[in-house]
């Protein structure tokens, strides 16, 4: 396909490849923070190009998987309520939350819509007003602006039955929990390239610095990741740790202005929880004071409960990048994308959904026949 083909050129991808040999001296640990990222990986066998020298580390780039918990949990029980049609991405209703999940109260007679833009929900509050419609907001920088619009025009129109439960998550505090762990191995990253063409690069210099690694700004395709992987290994062997962007036909050193303005108006930054992984200070969004009316735990006054994993997922290891998922025990037996234990089986961007899809061991591609079955199946 014209625009795509060009960047999976396996004639091209192998001499990025012999460039990536021709200039590693000594081993290095690099991580991808982008879960779309992680899916090229493993789908086009990036890592078999590589010389045994590079380690690619998965990151916690998916943020349907580091939804909390207890967000899910709070998404079911608004679900639940006759008076609530909960509207969603189709990625949120099969994952787990403590007892159950969206699709299965949706089974249940819940009113669960799956929609494509959070205008959507809103379309529906105004041809609905019987119906409180609440929108499931989850998502990195990428999709703040959208639902910060959504919020922005509901008040505009005095759209007085809608409200959002908000999950966002920011890239950056991931990224300097990541660095600053005790057991953290991470060298470089590979940064994502769509939070970058929303937010620009200017939160990423100062991490480069203080912690002395290398952040390369990295697409989507084969050829994206490795001109990344040859970038951020080339800094490594000089000694440097700098910003570079290697997806520069989408993303600007200042971002898009008009979408970062309309979600700094609307959301402000404070904590937030990581599913797997624990609370990382100023690391999430949530609605200003001045919206606090679309706020749906507020609206509803939902309380903080706890949730716990199931013991046999290793889920918060592997979005820490500390194991493979086709280390876990559970691995693609008691967890699949039919019956998930934990988020990342079940996400399109998830690690643990592109190793059962394409790499079921290390080393071991999924065949031809058993993706197609996998691609019948919907997972």
């Amino acid at each position: 396909m014209k625009y795509i083909d060009e960047y999976r050129d396996a004639q091209a991808a192998r001499r990025y490849a012999r460039a990536i040999a021709d200039t590693v001296t000594r081993p290095w640990k690099i991580m991808e923070v982008c879960g779309g990222q992680t899916h090229s990986i493993v789908r086009f066998g990036i890592e078999a190009l590589l010389p045994r020298e590079i380690t690619l580390i998965h990151g916690p780039g998916c943020p349907v998987c580091v939804t909390p918990l207890e967000l899910i949990d709070k998404a079911v029980e608004l679900a639940s309520r006759p008076e609530v049609i909960l509207c969603s991405f189709g990625d949120m209703l099969r994952v787990p939350g403590s007892r159950t999940d969206l699709l299965t109260v949706k089974a249940g007679g819940g009113r669960v819509r799956v929609v494509y833009s959070p205008m959507n929900a809103l379309e529906i509050a105004r041809a609905e007003p019987e119906s409180e419609v609440v929108f499931f907001a989850v998502g990195f920088e990428t999709t703040a602006p959208a639902n910060a619009m959504a919020v922005f025009q509901a008040e505009r129109l005095k759209v007085k039955n809608f409200s959002m439960l908000v999950s966002h998550v920011l890239v950056p505090p991931a990224m300097e929990a990541i660095l600053s762990a005790p057991d953290n191995r991470v060298q470089g990253f590979l940064g994502a390239g769509h939070v970058c063409t929303v937010m620009g690069l200017e939160e990423y210099p100062p991490l480069a610095r203080r912690y002395r690694v290398p952040i390369v700004v990295t697409g989507f395709e084969p050829l994206d990741i490795l001109q990344g992987i040859y970038l951020c290994v080339r800094q490594l062997e000089e000694g440097r740790a700098e910003v570079e962007n290697q997806y520069s036909r989408s993303v600007r050193p200042e971002g898009n202005r008009r979408a970062v303005e309309i979600m700094r108006a609307v959301f402000e930054v404070g904590p937030r929880k990581w599913r797997g992984i624990g609370e990382i200070p100023h690391s999430g969004l949530r609605l200003r004071e001045a919206y606090g009316l679309y706020d749906a735990e507020r609206r509803f006054g939902l309380a903080d409960t706890a949730g716990s994993e199931p013991e046999a997922c290793i889920s918060g290891l592997v979005l820490r990048g500390i194991r493979k998922p086709f280390e876990c025990p559970a691995f693609g037996t008691r967890c699949t994308p039919e019956r998930p234990l934990g988020a990342p089986m079940v996400s399109s961007e998830g690690a643990c959904a592109a190793y059962y899809r394409y790499r079921r061991s290390d080393g071991d591609p999924v065949s031809a026949g058993a993706r197609e079955n996998s691609d019948e199946k919907g997972t």
